[in-house]
């Protein structure tokens, strides 16, 4: 279905596409992850379970389509420092995953939740850094206002969704770990704005859900 459907009816068709709000743990969906690229990943990754996260892929219904709301991370944080990334962290204990998208986004940019419509979960996402992320997917009705979290996030902007469901807008990096091993991963770029490694990966795995596995 083209991003440019009526809301009700592409919110409809998403959300058929998609896992319900339940945690991933329990139906048990294998994750994709930062090794895809990379099979057999790489050293230094802990051994550790990985621990439970969750991002929100919010979108935005514009005249012109639909938007996913995006973040740039602070450049004083110490992990993925001015990447761009979905509003999202660490789950609490106790917390269910949508939980915790809703809770970060309102924390990093001051979304509040009476203006998001949850329509269901994507797949998990299994970082390098020790997280599996489920991407919880809802709809940001008109009328809210952003304020970004200067701790957290530099920036907050908009990227068509219908060019992050377009695979043949992403291409496959590499960079080099201070190890020396070498990192494959998807990037894309929209206006300036370098969307890359795991955000990427789960904005690619979310295309697949919804059209099939991508053949670029």
């Amino acid at each position: 279905m083209s991003p440019r459907a009526g809301a009700p009816d592409l919110e409809d068709w998403i959300a058929s596409h998609l896992d319900p709000l339940s945690d991933h743990a329990v139906e048990g969906r294998p994750p994709r992850s930062d090794f895809d690229l990379t099979p057999g990943g790489w050293t230094g990754v802990s051994a550790e379970p990985p621990r439970p996260a969750a991002v929100l892929i919010g979108l935005v219904q514009r005249e012109s389509g639909v938007n996913v709301l995006l973040t740039r991370r602070a450049d004083t944080l110490r992990s993925h420092t001015g990447q761009v990334a979905l509003p999202g962290g660490r789950q609490d204990p106790g917390e269910r995953s949508w939980e915790t998208a809703l809770r970060e986004a309102q924390e990093e940019v001051g979304l509040e939740s009476r203006f998001v419509n949850l329509v269901g979960l994507s797949t998990p996402y299994q970082t390098g850094t020790g997280y599996l992320v489920t991407p919880v997917v809802g709809f940001i009705r008109q009328g809210f206002s952003l304020t970004p979290n200067p701790a957290e996030v530099a920036d907050i902007f908009e990227t068509p969704f219908g060019f992050l469901m377009d695979p043949a807008n992403y291409e496959e990096h590499e960079r080099e770990l201070p190890n020396g091993e070498r990192r494959r991963f998807y990037a894309a770029t929209h206006q300036q704005q370098y969307i890359w490694g795991a955000t990427a990966g789960i904005l690619r795995a979310l295309r697949d859900r919804l059209y099939g596995a991508a053949l670029a």
